[in-house]
C-alpha cells in the first residue's frame, strides 16, 4: 500500500526518517517496476547547516524543499550522481529525508542493467547507486510520491527498535555543530547500507 501525504506531512523530519526504514522505495520506468527496502536514510532541515535550504535559502535547486511534504527532491551531486530525497513537513518549512540505501526486492535484473553490473552485490549501498538502479534522475524532481512514476510502499515489514542505529550524517563536515546531529539512520547489520 502506498503511503499518504499525511505520513510526510508530519513535523519531525528525523522521525520521518527513522520511520522510513523498512518501507519500500518503488520506481516505474517504461512499464518496469523496480524496488528495495530502504535500510538506511538521512533526515534534513532549514534549521540546520547540513541542508541546501538552510536560514530558508530558496534557490532553483532547493525551491523543491519548499513544497508540501510527499514530492520527490532529486539532485546531482558532485555534477555526478542523481540524490533521491523526499520532502517532508508542510508547504515553505523545507525538509527532507535523503535515502542513502536499498536492499533490492523487484526488478533485479532491470537494474542490473541500468548499473551495468553482472551482479546484485551493493548495487544499491549508497545514493548515487540506488538512483541508477531505479532508473532515477534529476527529470524526477517535484514528482509526487503518490502518482505511477516512484512512490513508496508499506509492505508490513516490522522494523525493532533495537535493530535501528542512529549516527552522524556522513560527509557533511561543512555544516559544523549540526553535523553532529544524531540524524542518520540504518538497520544494523544490514549489507546494503552505504560505506562512509
Amino acid at each position: 500500500m502506498k503511503l499518504k501525504e499525511s505520513f510526510y506531512q508530519r513535523a519531525k523530519v528525523d522521525r520521518i526518517a527513522k520511520d522510513l526504514l523498512g518501507k519500500l522505495l518503488v520506481s516505474q520506468v517504461n512499464n518496469s517496476l523496480t524496488s528495495g527496502i530502504i535500510v538506511e536514510t538521512e533526515a534534513y532541515s532549514y534549521k540546520e547547516k547540513g541542508s541546501h535550504a538552510y536560514n530558508n535559502l530558496r534557490t532553483t535547486r532547493t525551491e523543491t524543499m519548499f513544497a508540501e511534504g510527499g514530492v520527490a527532491y532529486v539532485y546531482l551531486c558532485y555534477g555526478i550522481h542523481n540524490l533521491f530525497n523526499i520532502v517532508t513537513n508542510k508547504h515553505d518549512k523545507a525538509e527532507a529525508v535523503l535515502i542513502r540505501a536499498l536492499e533490492p526486492v523487484d526488478g533485479n535484473e532491470i537494474m542490473m542493467k541500468r548499473a551495468h553490473k553482472k551482479n546484485i552485490h551493493r548495487i544499491t549501498s549508497g545514493p548515487g547507486k540506488l538512483t541508477k538502479a531505479l532508473g532515477i534522475d534529476r527529470k524526477w524532481d517535484g514528482k509526487m510520491l503518490t502518482g505511477n512514476y516512484v512512490w513508496v510502499e508499506d509492505r508490513g515489514i516490522k522494523i525493532a527498535r533495537n535493530d535501528i542505529v542512529v549516527s552522524e550524517r556522513i560527509g557533511i563536515d561543512y555544516a559544523g555543530e549540526d553535523a553532529l546531529l544524531p540524524w542518520r539512520f540504518y538497520l544494523k547489520d544490514n549489507p546494503w547500507i552505504s560505506r562512509p
